[in-house]
């Protein structure tokens, strides 16, 4: 019987649901993978029988709402439309554990029916190619391979349920998840590619910098926690480079020499913890529309949390260089995502996140009540896609003045913008590097001693709040970012 037409499987938990997804999966990969081999092999063709086996699993929720909703304050993992709900799975074993979080409240609070079964949604053959070694030499073209394998269909990798796209009043069935197996696969491929390390290596709780000195820092961190008694094991470096904890401090320093980070377009630094609760810094440079790509990407992960720290420039007279600045508000003037996210659209700040900056802020720099609010700005942060906005000054003066805007970057709104849309808690702390307006200016000398002196406290503060937001997932997902229409999982 076709794939996606023969009866899906009832099972009775969650667990049973995972190990089912991951068994199918497992399944058609390995069948894909040895056919693609055969096929460089000796030119053998994959049968219209095998290419039946190179499917996506599907798991299905169905609620009929004959029993009352169960009311909570969780912002996501609640039923509220009867029907049934569908995602094409992707790396179950690798998503084990977010899979889990989201249908155990589901099957515990609801009287619902999982299935499992295979879709109708074929993998993409690049997505079973490991490393590309494998069509090295073959004399196969992409082009030979895309007519005889299942390829990418970019038609069917959207963002679309993010977006709003979806008809909910016409789906059936309903989307059970953000992303589908076929948008993620493209999203994991693409980490690997930016970020020079595995996507499995990416923790939940996200920094994102736009200067390499805080990488620096971070791993200076790192290797501080690995030597002290922490909670965390290791940290993978681009290129896939593992310090463990119990090297010698040498031996790091060792493993550190080889690492060769300027090979990969936004540098990702992995902080790992036993229980998979670790921190991630990734260096993302400068500008809008590397914010946009390297989150679109991150957030097929569905991390807990990513916070932009980074430097701007202080608008305010008041403001010195050193000083912070907490985003309450956005003015996005980057443009990146106006067709999406129309930039008329507030951006709310999340109580959860603003409280933690504030909290580590203090908590770092050991100042508190006034002395804390004189290096502590909040307010609204501009963000344009263009470096030299202070050539357009006389034109943009009067839109500045008006949003009371107390600092300016590139990135910030962006990310920030990418948190709203993808459903992924966000936040923002600046440090001010610069005062444009007040001719304090970047200059070489005072530069340096501005970042010896600001990056390791500002670098700490931000995993200060990282670790207090730890404490408080049940309400970091917040209600702000969910719409009407939304799926089950967060």
């Amino acid at each position: 019987m076709h794939p996606g037409t023969e009866k899906f499987i009832v099972v009775q938990t969650p667990e049973e649901a995972v190990d089912q997804l991951s068994a199918l999966y497992e399944q058609a990969v390995g069948a894909l993978s040895r056919s693609l081999k055969e096929y460089l092999r000796d030119r053998t063709r994959p049968t219209a029988e095998q290419l039946r086996l190179f499917r996506y699993p599907e798991l299905r929720l169905t609620w009929t709402g004959s029993d009352p909703a169960p009311t909570s304050v969780r912002a996501w993992a609640k039923v509220q439309v009867p029907g049934t709900y569908s995602a094409t799975i992707t790396h179950p074993k690798a998503f084990r554990s977010y899979l889990l979080q989201q249908l155990r409240p589901l099957t515990s609070e609801f009287n619902v029916q999982l299935e499992v079964g295979v879709s109708l949604q074929a993998i993409p053959y690049p997505y079973v190619v490991e490393q590309g070694d494998e069509l090295a030499g073959s004399g196969v073209t992409a082009a030979e391979l895309a007519r005889v394998f299942p390829s990418t269909d970019l038609a069917a990798a959207t963002d679309g349920i993010a977006d709003g796209l979806v008809d909910w009043e016409r789906s059936d069935p309903l989307p059970l998840a953000l992303f589908d197996a076929a948008r993620t696969d493209f999203s994991l491929r693409r980490l690997v590619h930016y970020t020079g390390s595995d996507w499995r290596d990416v923790q939940p709780w996200i920094l994102l910098t736009n200067y390499h000195r805080y990488v620096d820092q971070f791993i200076r961190h790192g290797l501080d926690m690995l030597l002290a008694d922490s909670r965390f094991c290791r940290m993978v470096l681009p290129g896939n480079v593992v310090v463990e904890r119990g090297m010698a401090e040498g031996e790091m320093q060792s493993v550190l020499d080889s690492v060769v980070w300027h090979k990969y377009q936004m540098p990702a630094y992995h902080l790992q913890a036993a229980d998979g609760d670790g921190i991630t810094l990734v260096n993302i440079g400068v500008g809008p529309s590397n914010a946009k790509n390297i989150t679109d990407h991150l957030a097929v992960l569905r991390p807990h949390c990513w916070l932009m720290i980074g430097h701007c420039g202080g608008l305010r007279q008041s403001q010195t260089i050193g000083d912070y600045v907490l985003a309450h508000a956005y003015m996005r003037r980057d443009g990146i995502l106006d067709r999406v996210l129309p930039p008329n659209i507030p951006l709310p700040a999340l109580a959860e996140v603003q409280q933690a900056l504030q909290d580590a802020a203090a908590q770092v720099t050991g100042d508190k009540g006034d002395a804390l609010k004189r290096r502590l700005r909040t307010g609204t942060i501009l963000t344009y896609d263009d470096r030299n906005w202070e050539l357009r000054w006389a034109q943009e003066r009067p839109l500045i003045n008006l949003s009371r805007a107390v600092a300016v970057d590139m990135e910030s709104g962006t990310i920030a913008a990418q948190g709203y849309r993808l459903r992924v808690p966000y936040g923002t702390l600046l440090c001010v590097s610069d005062k444009p307006l007040h001719s304090e200016l970047k200059l070489p000398g005072a530069a340096g001693a501005f970042y010896e002196r600001a990056v390791t406290q500002h670098l700490h503060i931000g995993i200060a709040a990282l670790d207090l937001l730890r404490g408080q997932l049940h309400s970091l997902h917040s209600r702000k970012l969910r719409s009407f229409d939304e799926p089950l999982f967060r």
